[in-house]
Parts: structure tokens; sequence; C-alpha cells
């Protein structure tokens, strides 16, 4: 069901030479942009006229419009299950608590006498946020990607889910709950490339969009492709790939909950990636054999967890000791990575590289996803090396605001100029001297 990479009993290779050991799903963003680029380029030209006819020809909806009326988003929070409800507002509220305290504050430095330069953090003034809407709906998503902006200070929200022909040519009903729990009253029927699109350029129309100034949110590979293809015309979070879960465990670690665990994150795509690295064989044999019956035990068998659990991008990694398994970890730098061994904490402080870390055996992956508090849109595809989850800070801008007086400035100009002459920059350090006649300011 899952296959074994056995790299005992050599030294492990630095770098990028044990990245390429170790698994990976297939993601070429690359090869989907072009496919992507004249969905974006339609919706440019045509607005709302193209995106009524993409959600025709792939979702299989007819749409009269695109933005979401207002009663149904009332209506769907109304026909809310309660046990749902409480628990996305619990959700939500463990989510303000930890996002709220990412929230910065201006900051003056007084670098000389006379000059200070101050950092404000402004929040982007208008978002668009996707939540997917393909295999599963995820309302989760929702929470995780307005708190953080909610939270920012940002003005203007708006969300965008696949219009889904079940339910009208409407998103998912608990998608248009969540939005009305959190006060989004701008929701839009659209998914794939086309609703990143839509948010970029913007469209006209008594229903139509806004252009927005940054677009996050998780989505399948034309949405990465297409945030690929508007990077630099908007901010992005994350080129979002398949899901990931790695689970470093020694011989401490209870088999049910590891198997558990990498079914879960299974569950959601045949593309998914489960990885345990363990420096117990035992370990891995009680694993294996647990996955079975747990296995057959749940949903989404077929087209979802044993091509996940059977795909390249799956592997039980054996490791001489749990440093080879540290490293190991850090080279693959997973979107979620679980510790289960003894110490856990120790070990967990001692990681550099993933997008969120849980400890122990009372912190699994789907604590996070749901009501840990922590945000579950994270870097994927090895990113989480060189990028952060979304938070807060994601949708802040730090400006600084720099003030000298003249005193400050003449104490300096002397090193500004010659910096700029060392530069071949002549011209910068003649915007200093045109302050003091012509002069260089005599220290």
């Amino acid at each position: 069901m899952i296959s074994r990479i056995d790299l005992r009993g050599d030294a492990l290779p630095e770098g990028g030479a044990l990245r390429d050991l170790l698994p990976r799903a297939e993601f070429d963003v690359e090869a989907a942009l072009e496919k992507v680029r004249p969905i974006c380029e339609d919706v440019h030209h045509r607005g709302t006229a193209a995106l009524i006819e993409y959600a025709q020809k792939f979702d299989g909806v007819t749409l009269e419009q695109v933005r979401v009326p207002a009663e149904a988003l009332k209506t769907a929070l109304d026909e809310l299950d309660p046990a749902v409800r409480a628990a996305l507002e619990e959700s939500i509220r463990r989510a303000r608590i930890v996002h709220r305290e990412q929230c910065r504050t201006e900051h003056t430095t007084q670098v000389v006498p006379g000059g200070t330069v101050t950092e404000k953090w402004v929040p982007v003034e208008r978002v668009g946020l996707y939540a997917p809407g393909g295999r599963s709906v995820y309302p989760s998503s929702v929470v995780m990607n307005v708190v953080p902006a909610q939270e920012a200070g940002v003005e203007s929200i708006a969300l965008a889910s696949p219009p889904q022909k079940e339910f009208g040519g409407l998103p998912h009903p608990t998608i248009l709950a969540a939005c009305a729990l959190l006060g989004v009253d701008e929701v839009y029927a659209a998914g794939g490339a086309q609703a990143v699109a839509m948010f970029a350029y913007g469209t006209s129309g008594p229903d139509g969009c806004p252009p927005a100034n940054m677009v996050t949110g998780p989505g399948n590979i034309w949405v990465a492709a297409a945030k690929r293809y508007f990077t630099g015309k908007i901010g992005i979070d994350t080129e979002a790939g398949p899901t990931e879960i790695a689970v470093l465990a020694d011989s401490t670690a209870d088999p049910v909950h590891v198997a558990a665990d990498l079914i879960s994150q299974a569950e959601h795509d045949p593309l998914a990636a489960a990885v345990l690295v363990t420096d117990s064989a035992e370990l891995a044999d009680a694993v294996e054999k647990e996955l079975e019956p747990q296995v057959a035990a749940t949903k989404h068998v077929e087209d979802r967890i044993k091509p996940a659990l059977a795909g390249k991008q799956s592997a039980i990694v054996l490791v001489d000791s749990l440093e080879d398994g540290l490293k190991v970890v850090d080279a693959y730098g997973a979107e979620h990575l679980e510790i289960q061994t003894a110490d856990a904490a120790a070990w967990a402080a001692r990681v550099r590289n993933a997008g969120a870390i849980f400890v122990g055996p009372w912190a699994p992956v789907s604590l996070g996803d749901y009501c840990a508090g922590s945000n579950h849109v994270l870097p994927t595809g090895g990113c989480a090396c060189h990028s952060s989850g979304l938070s807060v800070q994601s949708f802040l801008r730090g400006i600084h605001i720099v003030d000298y007086t003249r005193d400050a400035l003449a104490a300096v100009t002397h090193h500004v100029v010659t910096l700029a002459e060392a530069e071949d920059l002549p011209a910068h350090g003649a915007a200093l001297k045109a302050r003091f006649g012509w002069k260089v300011p005599t220290q």
C-alpha cells in the first residue's frame, strides 16, 4: 500500500542530493501556466461574460450573475446544522486569539540625534480570497483566510468559490454560511484560474468585482498556475500544491495514531503526500500493518486514499537515528510535520523547515486543520524551506518613514556623497550637496 525508502547504513547526502532521494508529488505549474493564460486574458477582456461561460464549461452550471445574492448568504447560515455552526464559531474564536497576537505596532528608532526611522504597518486595501470546492468543501479555509485578513485590518474582503450544480450554481452552502458568520458579504460563484483573473483584473457591471491587491487561498493546479501568471501584478500567498504530512517518529510512537494521521492527509487528494520518517523498523512494520484495516474502514478509499498512499509522493523512510531523521524532515520541508517521539518538544524545537509543527501524540494535523488556532494555509512542495504559512503579516506592508533634521543630515552627508561616488552615481550625492550650497558640510 505504501513504499519504503531505506536510508540506513550510509552517511546521508547534503542539501539537494538528500531532497532528491525523498518522495514528492509531480506538480508542474509551468505546464499548467500555458493553459490558464488564455482563460485569464479572456476574463480580462470579457469580464463577467467569460466567468459565466467558464461556469458552464467547467462546472456544468448556467449562471445569471456571478455575485452571490445577500439573501443566499443569510439562508445558508439560517439553515446550517447547529453542530457545524458551533464548530465553525469555535474555530473562528480560536483563530482570532492566535492571529490577533500577530498584529504589529508602529515603532520609531532614533538612529542619531535628530534622525529617526519609523516603521508603520499598513494593511493591504483589498484582498480576494479563494475557497476550493472540488473533491471536498472547505469552510475551514474560509476561516483561515478571512480571520488573518480581518485582524490585519483589511477593509475590503471578497471571496470566490466554485459554483456547484447541486446547489443551483451557488457555492456550497457551508462555504456561504462560513462567510456569513465572518461578516463577508461579497462572495462570487467563480472557481479555478478564472476566479484569480477576476480578482486580478476586476470585472464591470452591476455585480462586477473590483480588482484586488492580493489573492490568497489554496486551490488546484490551475489556481496555482494563475497565481504564478499574475505574480507582479497582484500579491499572492503561495502556489499551493498537493497537501503533505510528514511524521518523525521513534519506537515510542503509537502505530495506530501514525497510520490514522497518514490516512487523514491521504483522503484529500490522490496526489496528497503521506511520509513517515523513523529509526524503528518495528514501528514501520506496525504502521504498515495498521494501514490496511483503517483504510478499509473509511471513505474515499479507491479515488483518493489508496492512490495517495501508493503514489511516488508517499513512503516510509527508514533512517539510522533520529538525528538522521531530523536531517530528512528538514530537507523535505513538509507542509505539516508531526513529531511523535520521546521528548517530542525538544526535537520539534530543532526543526528548521516545516509549514507547521505538531508536537506529541495529542496534537494531530487534523487539530490544526480546524481548531488549534493556528493557520492551515501553509507552504507545500518543499517551500517551507523559504516561505511561511498565511498570517496577519501576510496582509500587512511595512513602510519606513525617514525623518532627519538639517543637522542630522549634515552629519552624514560626507558618507552619502562618498558612497554615491563609489557607485558612480554622482547625482545622488549632488541631491545632498544642493541642500548645503553645493558643499559637503565640514565634520
